[in-house]
Parts: structure tokens; C-alpha cells; sequence
């Protein structure tokens, strides 16, 4: 595997001894975070983790919109957390600030997908076209002109998104990952998604042999 493409930031022994080195193996990684840029894939990760290791995901966007993609209050986001995680075992993804003084320290993991600008506009354009197709056969029958209008919303605001986090997370997460209350994650970061296919293919090879 590259190692200019997968990069372990911090591997941690916890109290029973073993080292958590989540860019070779998933053991004793029971919590684990996927974060990344709107667009590099998170969700689609993370779903892929939680099938590999048969633990509950966690999408943190699904606690926060709702099916007309109006969002929730802060207080019930903060709420939903909560008892979402509240498991010994699961995999979530998100970026969301508003919740990350609930999710970072409950984690023991953190999967940093740190793509390149380019890989997560393709996405999130191909994303969106994929949308106003859909959108616009149900606009046409008279029965989602309203939902055209907030998807394409959406899409923009996700362009927007990416874009201002793509300097943003490389600047704050290293900085983040370097207080103490955060020194407890073991975190692999991840430059390309050849490199992530490469890294899922390897954990959950181990995962196979050996279990989680």
C-alpha cells in the first residue's frame, strides 16, 4: 500500500495492552469515525466498515434531516447523538461541530478521508446530476416541484461546502487530533480512494481471518 497515500497520524495502546493500527487492522478499533470533505465518500465508507465488522452505522446526516431535508433543532441533533452512539460498538460518519464534543470522545477511531478538491466536486456533480434527473420526472407529474427546488439547493450548498473545507479540515483536524482530549483516537488518513479500496480490501481481509 502507498504510504503517501495511507498515513497512520496516531496509533494507540490501550489500557489491555493492545495497539490500535488501523492502517493495517481494525482489532480493537470498536468505535470508529469517518470524516472527511462533503463529497469524498463518508457515508459510503462507513456503511462498508459497519458490514465488514457486522457492528450498527450511525449516519449523523440522518439525525439531523429530515425527508424534506429541513433540519432538525440543535437540541434534538444533540439528543439523537447521544443515544445514538450510546453503543460499545458502531461506525458513524460526519463532520457536523454542533455534536463533535459528543462523537470525538466516544470514538476510538477516526478514518480521515482527505481527498484531493477535485474528487469530491466530480461527486458531488455527478451527485447532483444524477438528482435533477430524478427530480425532474417527479416534477413532471406534478408531485415534487418543491423537492426540485430544495435538492438543487442542497447540491449548491454542497459545492459551497466542499470548497471551503478543503483548506479548512487540513489546517484544523491536525490541530484538533493534537489535544489531549482527543489523543485517545488511533486515526489513518487516507489520501485517495484508491488508496481507501486498497485499505478496506486489506481490513477486512484481516477481519475475515481473524475477526474483529
Amino acid at each position: 500500500m502507498d504510504v503517501e497515500e495511507t498515513r497512520v497520524e496516531q496509533q494507540v495502546s490501550p489500557a489491555d495492552g493492545t495497539e490500535r493500527d488501523p492502517a493495517t487492522s481494525l482489532r480493537g478499533c470498536r468505535r470508529i469515525l469517518v470524516v472527511g470533505r462533503t463529497g469524498s465518500g463518508k457515508t459510503t465508507l462507513g456503511r462498508q466498515l459497519a458490514t465488514v465488522l457486522q457492528v450498527p452505522h450511525v449516519e449523523l446526516d440522518a439525525l439531523y434531516f429530515r425527508p424534506d431535508l429541513s433540519t432538525v433543532p440543535l437540541e434534538v441533533l444533540r439528543r439523537r447523538t447521544v443515544e445514538a452512539l450510546a453503543g460499545e460498538v458502531w461506525v458513524t460518519d460526519g463532520n457536523k461541530k454542533a455534536v463533535r464534543d459528543l462523537v470525538w470522545p466516544r470514538a476510538d477511531t477516526l478514518v480521515w478521508l482527505d481527498y484531493p478538491l477535485t474528487v469530491s466536486l466530480w461527486r458531488l456533480t455527478r451527485r447532483a446530476l444524477w438528482r435533477t434527473s430524478v427530480l425532474k420526472e417527479q416534477a413532471s407529474t406534478g408531485g415534487g416541484s418543491r423537492s426540485f427546488v430544495s435538492q438543487m439547493w442542497s447540491a449548491a450548498k454542497g459545492v459551497v461546502t466542499a470548497l471551503r473545507s478543503h483548506r479548512g479540515q487540513r489546517r484544523l483536524f491536525p490541530t484538533l487530533l493534537a489535544q489531549p482530549a482527543h489523543r485517545h483516537l488511533a486515526v489513518v488518513r487516507l489520501r485517495s480512494p484508491r488508496a481507501t479500496r486498497r485499505w478496506l480490501g486489506q481490513v477486512s481481509a484481516v477481519v475475515a481471518e481473524h475477526g474483529h
